[in-house]
């Protein structure tokens, strides 16, 4: 090959390698340095071998559900058809929370999924999406909306939070009527808010948040019984480890400043892992000793980060929120 033919050949080679990685770069919004490819129209499964959350990444796929390896977060994400504005999956059973485009006022799609993301159910209920769970069996799916206001700093805002028996069929439009108790006495009051509900392996015991008067209660609470009871103050967004033995959940530490901290339920001791940045999330656990957490990224979208009870906070998927288990 003559010297003028082998330094075009170079010069093609290097066009398409720096044309290869503008498109990884842009699929993956350019927003880290640790840009990662995109495969899309991908068919998704739940599995317990996957991590799966919101893509946020900027182009067309924006909001669908991805998913990578847990054993590989950076590895391509695969994105599918599905789009949500929160998504949960326990088991067999996955729930995705839509907001209908040009609802006023706001109405949200609650869509019940099986195993290979095909709609079993659907509600559409007034709200915007805040937070969804599903029973750690894949019995129980629900759900909390705004009502009013767009997020837990803001004041007066309003919640409601409901649930489905996925076997039954019976739905839960919300659990106001849930009978509560606080330091021992049933408590009243007009302005109660619940948000964040978490269940223990029984499909029974749960937790959630009741907010009222300016404070807020983590509630121990009975399925069967319909009753629940205060156990902790100053408890948002909870979220129970796999063992049922330890609450993840944000603490307010000032007005819209959330930290991440850990109740032991046995001893009621808390602790707060090595993550100072403020947290307005559900945290979600990896096995026993893992958080993961969405923050703010300076691309103003999120990032899923994840820490353990004394290791440094790390990335774990970039321009994505919403992370969940089957």
């Amino acid at each position: 090959m003559s010297r003028r033919l082998l330094l075009a050949a170079i010069a093609v080679i290097t066009l398409l390698g720096g044309a290869i990685t503008y498109v990884v770069h842009a699929r993956t919004g350019g927003a880290t340095e640790n840009a990662v490819p995109v495969v899309t129209d991908q068919p998704m499964t739940l599995d317990a071998r996957t991590l799966y959350f919101r893509n946020l990444a900027e182009g067309p796929d924006t909001g669908k559900l991805a998913a990578v390896p847990v054993g590989d977060p950076g590895a391509a994400r695969r994105v599918g058809e599905l789009r949500c504005d929160r998504f949960a999956a326990a088991r067999s059973t996955a729930i995705c929370l839509r907001l209908k485009p040009g609802s006023l006022p706001p109405l949200t799609d609650m869509i019940v999924l099986d195993a290979n993301l095909h709609e079993r159910h659907r509600e559409t209920l007034p709200g915007t999406p805040s937070r969804a769970r599903v029973s750690p069996d894949g019995r129980i799916v629900n759900w909390t909306l705004f009502v009013t206001g767009d997020s837990y700093a803001a004041t007066g805002f309003s919640t409601r939070t409901g649930l489905y028996e996925v076997d039954t069929g019976r739905l839960v439009k919300t659990i106001e009527e849930l009978a509560v108790f606080v330091h021992g006495k049933r408590y009243f009051a007009s302005d109660v808010n619940y948000w964040g509900i978490t269940f223990a392996a029984d499909s029974n015991r749960f937790y959630l948040t009741l907010g009222s008067k300016g404070k807020t209660y983590l509630m121990e609470a009975d399925y069967r019984a319909y009753r629940g009871t205060a156990i902790a103050e100053n408890v948002e967004c909870p979220s129970l480890s796999p063992d049922g033995r330890r609450i993840a959940f944000k603490q307010k530490v000032a007005a819209g400043s959330w930290r991440l901290a850990v109740l032991d339920l046995a001893t009621h001791q808390i602790t707060h892992p090595p993550e100072t940045r403020s947290i307005d999330d559900q945290p979600v656990w990896q096995g026993n000793s893992t958080i993961l957490y969405s923050l703010p990224n300076p691309a103003h979208t999120l990032d899923i980060w994840s820490v353990g009870p004394t290791t440094r906070p790390e990335l774990l998927v970039s321009q994505a929120t919403t992370a969940s288990f089957s």
